[in-house]
């Protein structure tokens, strides 16, 4: 590992890219430490405090920004608003046909794509800007908030989250091109790495206070986690193959086909994208209850129930957990679904001569990858649940534990982009007839 590091830095390219990688890093430290004029830092951080708890939404968005959204920073939005534009183009680019038709035009396809993407991002920039702008006013931590000084205020603080947004995604497109590459993933990377040494502090001075109760805790969390990041990384490099055979045919003096190969099917092909699914439906009730609290002498059936719903849907209680986990699971269903058609995989297989050994073409080699896909999605998404409630509970066994920000969640994300960055050196280092990182 260490000579292979050595290799990769006496390579001048691969040295400026990890140089240049490096510093735009350390730009997006930069910025998510410089604070948007006219808001008051120690109100917006006493009111996160108060609400960005239990492994809500809201933590989840402060996580992803590296804490930038609890200081009110340039990069208070990070990559949130390009990633979930993301999303959006793509689940349209299956559901309208000419964005269908775009995705199969190749690289001149792609780039529309990447543009209605930005634009898509900057809009949802904007309505997110607003939408924080309103709950600073709210809070109380803007300045100005009457007259003309109120209207700049707004104008000058909106402004400057929609354009930390939009510069972070051209500081992810510049390490695309002169980087090591990924440049949205490292710059999501290195927002919640940043939040580590703060997860780390907390579990200090917890076993600073009391030993004899969070000595053993903090050693067992640590346990848990070096287990959880082999258990991620094993499961990430898990595959099922399904075996391909082509039939033998001669073409003049030539004789083609009569391979055997095989169609990798990842274990966890869909990432963390259930996950977010999941968590944005299940915050939907807290960010309701942000904006109406719970009364506090309810009167009647529906204040009542108002406040039974909140509760329900609370990160403390075990029903949250468990349909979190069923949403998951649902979830992962449908984004795989949207990725793999068994229907199209075994016309294309019949179109090149080829087949599953005892499994006769068409429809019976539809149904049997189908099968296929169901049970490995099956076990994918129990890996996501598990993944993904082990903060709640581990916030529901100790409250002073609920501050970790490092859940399974993040620990996904890290451990994804981490395997992803290694491949990513590992071919330009093959490239070089240098030894490997995965070796």
């Amino acid at each position: 590992m260490f000579q292979t590091m050595k290799n990769a830095w006496s390579v001048k390219e691969i040295r400026k890219k990890l140089l240049f990688t490096l510093f735009i890093i350390i730009i997006f430290r930069f910025g998510s430490a410089i604070t948007v004029p006219f808001l008051d830092v120690t109100e917006v951080q006493k009111w996160m405090d108060q609400n960005a708890t239990g492994g809500n939404f809201l933590e989840y968005l402060n996580v992803l920004t590296g804490g930038a959204l609890s200081k009110a920073t340039l990069f208070s939005l990070s990559i949130t608003p390009f990633i979930n534009s993301s999303i959006i183009v793509q689940l349209l680019t299956y559901a309208l046909p000419p964005l269908e038709r775009l995705q199969n035009e190749g690289e001149t396809g792609r780039k529309k794509l990447n543009q209605i993407t930005a634009i898509v991002a900057m809009c949802l920039a904007i309505f997110m800007s607003i939408a924080y702008y309103l709950t600073l006013k709210n809070m109380g931590a803007v300045t100005y908030t009457e007259g003309f000084e109120g209207w700049f205020a707004m104008a000058v603080i909106t402004c400057s989250f929609v354009a930390g947004a939009m510069l972070v995604v051209w500081l992810g497109n510049r390490v695309n091109d002169k980087g090591i590459g990924n440049g949205v993933s490292m710059i999501l990377f290195a927002g919640i790495v940043a939040r580590f040494p703060t997860d780390v502090g907390t579990l200090i001075a917890l076993t600073k206070d009391n030993t004899a109760k969070y000595l053993p805790v903090t050693i067992l969390i640590a346990l848990i986690f070096i287990f959880m990041i082999g258990f991620v990384v094993f499961m990430n490099e898990s595959e099922r193959k399904i075996p391909i055979q082509y039939a033998k045919r001669v073409v003049g003096r030539k004789q083609y086909g009569g391979q055997n190969t095989h169609i990798p099917v990842k274990v966890c092909m869909s990432g963390v994208m259930p996950i977010i699914f999941a968590m944005s439906f299940m915050s939907l009730p807290s960010t309701i209850g942000m904006f109406k609290p719970a009364y506090t002498n309810p009167e009647g059936f529906w204040q009542n129930f108002y406040n039974g719903f909140l509760n329900f849907f609370s990160t403390h209680s075990i029903w949250y957990a468990i349909i979190y986990f069923i949403l998951i699971i649902a979830f992962n269903y449908f984004y795989v679904s949207m990725q793999y058609n068994p229907i199209e995989i075994a016309n294309q297989l019949r179109q090149n001569n080829g087949g599953i050994p005892g499994i006769r073409p068409g429809k019976p080699t539809s149904d049997y990858i189908h099968r296929v896909l169901s049970k490995i999605t099956l076990v994918g998404a129990f890996f996501l649940g598990v993944i993904a409630i082990f903060p709640i509970f581990l916030g529901m066994a100790d409250e002073s534990l609920r501050s970790l920000s490092m859940g399974g969640t993040t620990m996904l994300i890290v451990v994804s982009v981490a395997l992803e960055t290694v491949r990513t050196l590992e071919s330009q280092m093959m490239m070089r007839h240098h030894k490997g990182f995965l070796e």
